[in-house]
């Protein structure tokens, strides 16, 4: 990605009148690596929810972006005021994501409605003083161990069990992109390879 904004920054130089010719145009591009997105089993999942962490804030966290696809800062900066309720359509997160900084209006199962305690003041935060940090991680990885997971498992990894499972159980990829935020289908299809793998 950087290797294409230098293609683009040469493209634009050219077009303005900076360099007499478009190096831009004689530059191959780089093909994009495939990367490889740990995530984790429903039953894996379903092994953390049941097994102690010595920090149960992360633990609540990780398990509600599990739910919610929603990254580590936009969990850490969500507010009250930020969710809601909608008679007969359920509760919904409307957010402005902090990648991004698209506005998002999201629905949230009443099983990731349940992880966040009891509701505060509107601008009070729902995780308060959820930090990430080496001391944090070890917490992290304790409790997957203690899980009997032995994947090399982040934080970020429960935001790839979110999109993994929704596409593994029926949900077309139009709307997990949507409810991931991405800006691009393309960005999202990479999950779609893991389930094929998966398959």
């Amino acid at each position: 990605s950087y290797f294409n904004k230098l293609k683009a920054a040469l493209k634009q130089a050219y077009k303005d009148g900076y360099l007499p010719s478009d190096l831009n145009g004689k530059i191959q591009p780089i093909k994009q690596a495939e990367t490889q997105r740990s995530f984790l089993t429903i039953e894996e999942l379903n092994s953390l929810v049941k097994t102690e962490c010595n920090n149960p804030l992360l633990k609540r966290a990780a398990i509600f972006s599990a739910l919610t696809g929603l990254r580590f800062s936009d969990i850490k900066n969500l507010v009250w005021g930020e969710l809601e309720y909608i008679e007969g359509s359920g509760y919904f997160i409307q957010f402005k994501q902090q990648k991004t900084k698209g506005v998002e209006m999201m629905p949230i199962s009443e099983q990731a409605y349940s992880l966040l305690g009891e509701r505060k003041g509107p601008t009070d935060k729902v995780f308060d003083g959820l930090n990430y940090s080496a001391y944090e991680n070890k917490h992290l990885y304790q409790w997957i161990g203690a899980a009997g997971i032995t994947k090399d498992i982040t934080f970020h990894c429960f935001r790839h069990t979110f999109a993994t499972l929704q596409l593994s159980h029926g949900t077309d990829i139009y709307t997990v992109s949507k409810m991931l935020g991405h800006r691009e289908l393309k960005t999202t299809q990479i999950y779609a390879k893991i389930i094929d793998q998966t398959k």
